[in-house]
């Protein structure tokens, strides 16, 4: 496993941006495909972005598409999330996950390594 740890979380206005970043430790960071997911309260853990090791590929979960861009800087083992024209049901927890086994990209077992999340609000 790897350890990673997220940052840039906040409260920010209904329109406004954020950028998250997440940090991973090892050597093998470019190796993996990396994901963003969100959990909500009372909610199950939900698929945002994935990025495939070299960054050649990303994908989104529709309800984000064309408001967030998941991008990764091999040389700093760390992958983003820009958050634009945020909305309020995007407020949740927001997780990094290093994806480990095969699949579409969208479930969380396809992921082995988890951060502790950063928080996220939008207020209306």
């Amino acid at each position: 496993q790897v350890q990673l740890v997220e940052s840039g979380g906040g409260l920010v206005q209904a329109g406004g941006s954020l950028r998250l970043s997440c940090a991973a430790s090892g050597r093998t960071f470019s190796t993996f495909a990396m994901g963003w997911f969100r959990q909500a309260p009372g909610k199950e853990r939900q698929f945002v972005a994935a990025i495939t090791g070299s960054g050649d590929s990303t994908f989104y979960a529709e309800s984000v598409k064309g408001r967030f861009t998941i991008s990764r800087d091999n040389a700093k083992n760390t992958i983003y999330l820009q958050m634009n024209s945020l909305k309020p049901e995007d407020t949740a927890v927001y997780y990094c996950a290093r994806r480990y086994w095969g699949g579409t990209y969208f479930h969380p077992d396809e992921y082995d390594s988890w951060g502790q999340g950063t928080q996220v609000t939008v207020s209306s």
